[in-house]
């Protein structure tokens, strides 16, 4: 849904094949998941999330895990020139940060609130202009779903089944109906999907 401004809200997230955003053990088991990030059908999937989108929201521990990774990317000239896209556009965007526990901007450009997801991203949708991309952050992505604010949903589905771990999809979310926009399946079995929502 776009309000007046007419500023579209979408997610990019990759999940295994039973729904899962980490393996059994823990926040950081993306073993089933990092393998295919790099693929050619990842890359042009990375190129494709950002178009159009003038502020990226952020978890606290998605923030501070690409604060260490892409500032270094956007500024080699030996990096995929997909990825090094990616990583210009998020290091010179609007930043917002979610946290409760943050004090400061961990970033240039960048600001923190301590607010539910579903509040921020209503006030971003009230002013400015461009879209808005919630960025790998689970957390955020399911309180925008619970609040059916998402508008698109970039989907990468790997082809593994993990058994365990953090699902993206929790019982209990509204039912919705979504339409696919763009699938592409990359040689190792992975599959880069765009959802709308469809309203």
């Amino acid at each position: 849904m776009t309000d007046s401004t007419g500023r579209r809200v979408s997610a990019n997230i990759s999940i295994t094949l039973d729904g899962r955003y980490s393996g059994p053990g823990g926040r950081g088991d993306l073993g089933a998941i990092v393998p295919y990030a790099v693929t050619e059908v990842a890359r042009d999937h990375l190129a494709r999330i950002w178009e159009g989108a003038t502020t990226a929201v952020l978890g606290r521990l998605n923030a501070e895990g690409f604060l260490g990774f892409w500032p270094s990317v956007a500024e080699d000239e030996n990096a995929d020139p997909r990825d090094r896209g990616y990583a210009k556009w998020l290091v010179d965007t609007e930043k917002v940060v979610l946290s409760t526990t943050l004090t400061e901007a961990p970033w240039e450009r960048t600001r923190v609130v301590n607010a539910p997801a579903a509040d921020v991203v209503t006030d971003l949708k009230a002013t400015g202009e461009g879209g808005i991309l919630v960025n790998s952050s689970a957390g955020v992505i399911k309180a925008l779903l619970a609040a059916d604010l998402l508008d698109r949903l970039y989907l990468m589905i790997c082809p593994e089944i993990v058994g365990g771990g953090r699902r993206l999809f929790d019982d209990g979310l509204p039912a919705s109906k979504w339409t696919l926009t763009h699938q592409e399946t990359g040689e190792l079995g992975e599959i880069a999907m765009v959802y709308d929502r469809a309203r």
